[in-house]
């Protein structure tokens, strides 16, 4: 092993098989809660790394008690308080009051704030302790994606919003099982976004992620509050009692999109000139989720570039990724990949590609019957009366007799556009012919 790669830990190559990167077979395991530290060295930890934490976190806030500063590196108590001990007997810091329970509030002295300077340059992180690179992948490993088989009913639950035929769901359902990738193609307007994005429903649990991994000397942020929806966790209590380690976040399994503004560089970790701190790539915030790459072919770069970077993550699940220093270090890649686009894969990319995208889906147009079954949901959540005359006249007028296909956001579009008319001239929404063809004249007029 180069010692510029950081390779997984022992309890992580048990769980996948190193050559394909598929989860060994095993029985149904407990779900995966990050137990909370008895001390620094359990949480993969030194005192001389915390004392930075703390330094930082009192420069920022001028003073604080021990238990707010435990409660902000998200560290046991009891660690925290010794350690604030030690760095008082070094002058490092000093009370300025007593907080109860054998408690103090704590303040920098001199020397601490030169030293807390120091370290603000080296990087300006304020917040919970990051968790080491390995007990992160270990993490990944135990809420892999590929462990999650949803079947039949967590499908229907998941898509409940949108009308999905019976043959798509048996299309959909060996492909999501599969936690590998699928190409959604087809004409613009079926759907496919939606599609993808309610993928990750069908799981139906959540996800411990730590809120910064430590790697390679570096603090890699990764929860992020955009791309990760946080669940509720019952509350620790006055003494801190956590059920877990709170230096994790509790969350659904993510669901990441990306379209047209998608480069190369949003798939490494960046990093910041100015606060020092790196930031994790897309496709490790989704990891144990899903990632939705849509409108592909449309991004600034070409189709091949992401087929050259991605081509050894796709088969083998892992990823190595550059730090700032230069070395690599090896993640997991542990998501479905999702590629929708209104173009045809074949002509995006190159069979090697498409072999690591075992499914290639296409979204239909609906049909006569499944367009008026639209009309049927829309129309009442938008106030308006069923109107079967005017429906019949819309259809026969603008698509029977033009050849025009259906689509299946055409339905909301026509009848949004016919209640904006009907807001604007202060009147209740109302079906008509008249009011088909003034929708029709906006929506279809450069069509």
């Amino acid at each position: 092993m180069s010692s510029a790669t950081v390779e997984p830990a022992a309890a992580t190559r048990s769980l996948v098989e190193p050559s394909t990167g598929v989860p060994a077979e095993s029985s149904p395991a407990a779900p995966f809660v990050p137990k909370p530290p008895a001390d620094f060295k359990e949480a993969g930890l030194t005192g001389a790394f915390v004392e930075t934490l703390v330094l930082k976190y009192l420069i920022g806030v001028g003073s604080a008690t021990g238990g707010a500063i435990a409660k902000e590196l998200c560290l046991p108590n009891t660690a925290v308080i010794e350690l604030l001990a030690a760095l008082k007997a070094q002058q490092v810091i000093g009370y300025i009051g007593a907080a109860g329970a054998g408690d103090f509030t704590y303040t920098l002295t001199d020397l601490g704030r030169e030293r807390a300077r120091r370290y603000l340059e080296e990087n300006m992180y304020i917040g919970a302790a990051p968790v080491p690179i390995e007990q992160y992948i270990a993490s990944v490993a135990a809420q892999t994606i590929t462990r999650v088989h949803p079947q039949l009913a967590q499908l229907r639950e998941a898509f409940s919003d949108l009308l999905i035929s019976d043959e798509m769901f048996a299309t959909l359902g060996p492909a999501i099982n599969s936690g590998r990738g699928m190409f959604l193609y087809g004409y613009p307007g079926n759907g496919k976004s939606s599609i993808a994005e309610r993928i990750t429903r069908c799981f139906g649990d959540q996800i411990y992620i730590p809120k910064a991994v430590f790697v390679e000397g570096a603090i890699v942020k990764l929860f992020d509050p955009e791309s990760h929806e946080v669940v509720s966790t019952p509350s620790s209590g006055i003494f801190r009692t956590a059920r877990f380690d709170e230096r994790w976040v509790r969350i659904n399994r993510p669901t990441l999109i990306v379209g047209g503004e998608l480069t190369l560089d949003m798939l490494e970790i960046r990093y910041n000139t100015t606060t020092r701190i790196c930031e994790a790539p897309l496709q490790m915030r989704s990891n144990c989720g899903t990632f939705v790459i849509d409108d592909f072919g449309r991004q600034r770069m070409r189709p091949i570039e992401l087929l050259n970077r991605w081509i050894v993550p796709l088969e083998k699940r892992y990823d190595y990724l550059s730090m700032p220093n230069g070395k690599k270090v090896r993640v997991p890649f542990d998501q479905l990949i999702i590629f929708s686009t209104n173009l045809e894969p074949k002509d995006l990319v190159d069979e090697a590609f498409l072999r690591r995208i075992p499914y290639k889906i296409n979204v239909p147009d609906p049909s006569e019957e499944q367009f008026r079954q639209l009309f049927a949901i829309f129309a009442p959540k938008m106030g308006f009366p069923e109107d079967r005359d005017a429906l019949d006249y819309f259809v026969h007028k603008y698509y029977r007799e033009t050849g025009r296909p259906f689509r299946c956001c055409q339905p909301r579009d026509i009848l949004l556009q016919i209640r904006n008319r009907c807001l604007y001239e202060n009147r209740p929404p109302q079906l008509s012919r008249e009011a088909f063809d003034f929708a029709a004249s906006m929506y279809f007029t450069v069509m």
